[in-house]
């Protein structure tokens, strides 16, 4: 969808698209399994624990960083990354909203 197109839609509709878009990869999705599961994590752990080159999920870290997933702190040499607790609150309500919807409004063609 062009840029220009997002206008029409509201905040929630183009935050959870790009966040969709952004989890829509299982590489992310692993990357994002590895940092709950370890809480906190170096990249180059995370490289260990995935079956893709450092190079990759360096670029899947950027995407899921982006729509604010992940945040990442510089430590030394390397970069902390940790789930966005509060990115993962909001993605939680808006989806919970989309799903409350849909069982409130059940007249459906049958």
């Amino acid at each position: 969808m062009g840029l220009t197109k997002t206008e029409f839609f509201t905040q929630e509709q183009n935050q959870l698209a790009a966040i969709f878009k952004a989890l829509a990869h299982p590489a992310r999705i692993a990357i994002l399994q590895v940092l709950i599961e370890k809480d906190t994590c170096i990249c180059g752990d995370i490289v260990e624990e995935l079956p893709l080159a450092q190079p990759t999920v360096s670029q899947h870290l950027k995407e899921l960083k982006s729509v604010g997933l992940v945040k990442g702190e510089i430590e030394g040499t390397s970069i902390c990354y940790c789930i966005n607790q509060e990115t993962w609150s909001q993605v939680k309500h808006l989806v919970d909203d989309l799903f409350t919807a849909l069982s409130v409004n059940q007249k459906c063609c049958s």
